[in-house]
């Protein structure tokens, strides 16, 4: 059951316990939104989330205020996923699920 606010609406995640990421302000060159990181990877929004909250993405917020990833750390899941062997990208993503939870 959610816990209520006055008027019955929902309390702020702030109020909930959850946990939110610290998000630089980057430029726009060095910026990326999540659904283009996702595209980029070849990976779906849910699994781009589970990459953030890992710390395999680096979240970053551009000049407008949107939330995003940085372009690098994009870069580097890129490298690492073109270069790390099937079972240590297995490895990573049983620990991934299992930090998810």
């Amino acid at each position: 059951m959610h816990e209520r606010g006055q008027q019955g609406r929902p309390r702020s995640r702030n109020n909930r316990g959850y946990v939110l990421l610290k998000a630089d302000t980057v430029e726009d060159d060095a910026w990326m939104s999540q659904p283009e990181a996702a595209r980029h990877l070849g990976v779906t929004l849910i699994r781009l989330g589970m990459l953030i909250a890992n710390r395999r993405l680096i979240p970053a917020e551009n000049p407008a205020g949107r939330a995003g990833v940085t372009t690098a750390s994009v870069q580097a899941e890129e490298s690492w996923r073109a270069n790390a062997p099937t079972r240590a990208k297995l490895a990573r993503l049983l620990k991934d699920t299992i930090n998810w939870f």
